[in-house]
């Protein structure tokens, strides 16, 4: 009898889960947004991404990355985002992880000016993390995003609780922004089983639309998540005040203020000139972890106006594991409850 190791390193970062996966089956292709496209259909890729992602190993909010080549030497390294119903273009949480975990690992050798940068090429571009350290302790890290913007604006959405309005925004994948009161809801605990309900209800409206394709490549097209808010005010030093719960994929909830989520809000609140360029969004969640964004750079991308965010927060280890695959297991790659 033949037993499969796997070995990963875990994090965590605002609360959502991160597994590392570095002994990974080659992958065809020459960037990694080929490499995603090949991993949706390869087996033996898609077979590992389910093993450790499903029950009993992991469960239906798991989230982790392949670490692939990079796209140049420009990279210090490429990565597969994955989760329990494939592999996503972008994941900001996963990013701040990774930036902690490869200056942890000394994957990436520490700068000694305090802020290492770490640069990271994904689905949607090459993204980078600033990670600052104190000594041998990483002490937070500035996810610095691909270009952002607004894609559509006050766009009806017809859902069970009737017709509501929302923005839809690109922030590394492409997300629908709804006030949880335009549900008669808020962000808690309580109003996640309808919030989960109802962003299948604004998927399945708006995806077969023009309102979910992307301007410039069809793989990063169709509505990731929705990113239920409210308002919290303004701080009296002059930071916006948000809190969310993101819900992504098929009804998985962002445990985290969810990275290219608040990115794609950063977008849609300077869009709307309620986020000036230098101000700080301070983003939580539905754990009450706290990320703080900003405007780092304003652009243009596919015609639009863009903004560059960076989103900085914290990632922490939670463990290192060893996962075995035996080949009686007539489990494997596991199942998913919910």
């Amino acid at each position: 009898m033949t037993v499969t190791d796997i070995c990963t390193v875990d994090y965590h970062a605002g609360g959502e889960p991160f597994r590392i996966v570095t002994d990974v089956p080659e992958v065809a292709g020459d960037t990694v947004a080929e490499k995603r496209v090949t991993a949706m259909s390869a087996p033996e890729i898609d077979g590992l991404r389910a093993l450790l992602c499903f029950e009993p190993r992991g469960h239906a909010d798991m989230y982790g990355g392949f670490i692939v080549p990079g796209n140049d030497e420009g990279a210090h390294f490429g990565v597969l985002f994955w989760h329990k119903d494939g592999f996503s273009t972008a994941c900001g949480h996963g990013t701040i992880a990774l930036g902690a975990w490869a200056v942890r690992s000394g994957r990436v050798p520490v700068d000694p000016s305090g802020v290492t940068e770490v640069v990271i090429d994904v689905p949607s571009g090459r993204v980078r993390a600033r990670v600052a350290t104190d000594g041998e302790r990483v002490v937070s890290v500035d996810f610095v995003s691909v270009p952002s913007y607004v894609l559509h604006d006050e766009v009806a959405v017809r859902t069970s609780r009737g017709v509501v309005r929302c923005v839809i925004s690109f922030g590394g994948a492409i997300y629908a922004h709804v006030p949880a009161s335009a549900f008669g809801l808020d962000v808690s605990v309580a109003s996640l089983p309808q919030l989960i309900e109802l962003s299948r209800e604004v998927k399945a409206c708006l995806n077969p639309t023009g309102f979910a394709a992307h301007p410039l490549d069809d793989r990063l097209s169709g509505i990731y998540g929705v990113v239920y808010f409210e308002d919290q005010g303004v701080s009296p030093d002059g930071s916006l005040r948000q809190r969310n719960v993101t819900v992504f994929a098929d009804g998985q909830v962002d445990r985290s203020p969810c990275g290219p989520g608040t990115c794609s809000r950063v977008a849609a609140l300077h869009s709307a000139g309620r986020l000036e360029s230098g101000q700080v969004l301070a983003h939580s969640s539905i754990t009450d972890a706290t990320w703080l964004a900003r405007v780092q750079e304003t652009t243009y991308e596919a015609g639009l106006k863009a903004v560059v965010p960076v989103v900085t927060g914290r990632a922490y280890q939670t463990g290192e594991h060893r996962f075995v695959k035996d080949p009686h297991d007539n489990m494997v790659p596991g199942f998913v409850l919910r």
